[in-house]
């Protein structure tokens, strides 16, 4: 294992310095009861305290710590992103390959709807679930279950259909394989590749939007440690409490920057055409 990690630090500097990042976001997330010295919500202290010993990022526009909001805002992010993104993915992964082994009418109805979902911007689709739904962390979530679903069911559906063009398949149809069989025995496993890589990819993407939404107000709730509403309430002190912008924004610059690496290398990992030799 440490051999293997040690080629895919050298083979893949740019995935090893983003898997370093994510580590590090990681255990910010799960330290941050520890890690952050006052409540995220503990409004205790003067407002717009600028970076100083005390409070190493200021505080906020009600006296709450912005460190402290800063570290636990890493959990809420890691939680929309990971949850949604899971969720979604899956469900879209097993849509595609249904679809895309039933084929016929079936296959054909599924991508006249993935692509009604697809035709809509991502952030306006996202804003109408929201104001459907109602402004919460699980409607964020649901709503980026809704809009990761459809991507993930057209990418996966496009692999399904070269695996099922595959001879191990029409022998396996030919020697009187169940569907559910065929699907789950042949189908998923060969599509795990794909799976694997638009999870890694698409975290980054789910903190993205949900900081979006937060940042214009229709994301989680004002007083949850979300990056987004950190930035709203700080661009509206801008002059008065410029590290209001900095921190946050620096956080979530960070935080996709590192999955996206990750991801990046992940996905030259497990495409074919791109895979180097650290099998």
């Amino acid at each position: 294992m440490m051999r293997w990690l040690a080629r895919f630090a050298i083979g893949q500097p740019l995935g090893a310095a983003g898997a370093v990042v994510v580590l590090a976001l990681i255990a910010v997330a799960l330290l941050a009861p520890v890690l952050a010295p006052h409540g995220p919500k503990e409004a205790a202290f003067a407002p717009y305290v600028p970076p100083g010993r005390e409070f190493p990022m200021g505080t906020d526009q009600v006296g709450r710590d912005v460190l402290s909001r800063v570290i636990w805002g890493a959990r809420l992010s890691l939680y929309v992103g990971v949850v949604s993104v899971v969720f979604g993915i899956t469900l879209g992964a097993l849509w595609g390959v249904v679809t895309g082994y039933i084929g016929g009418a079936a296959d054909a109805g599924s991508q006249r709807v993935v692509d009604t979902l697809m035709a809509l911007p991502p952030i306006i689709l996202a804003l109408s679930l929201m104001a459907a739904l109602g402004q919460s962390v699980d409607n964020v979530i649901l709503a980026l279950v809704i809009l990761l679903t459809p991507t993930a069911a057209r990418t996966v559906r496009s692999v399904a259909l070269g695996v099922v063009a595959t001879p191990f398949i029409e022998a396996a149809q030919a020697a009187g394989a169940s569907r559910t069989r065929i699907i789950f025995r042949h189908l998923i496993p060969n599509c795990m590749a794909s799976y694997i890589v638009l999870v890694t990819t698409n975290i980054s993407y789910a903190i993205v939007v949900e900081a979006s939404l937060s940042f214009i107000g229709a994301g989680a709730p004002p007083d949850e440690p979300s990056w987004g509403g950190m930035l709203t309430a700080g661009i509206q002190a801008l002059e008065t409490a410029p590290w209001m912008v900095f921190f946050p924004g620096l956080a979530i610059s960070l935080a996709v920057f590192g999955l996206n690496l990750l991801g990046d290398s992940i996905r030259d990992l497990t495409d074919p055409r791109l895979r180097g030799g650290l099998g």
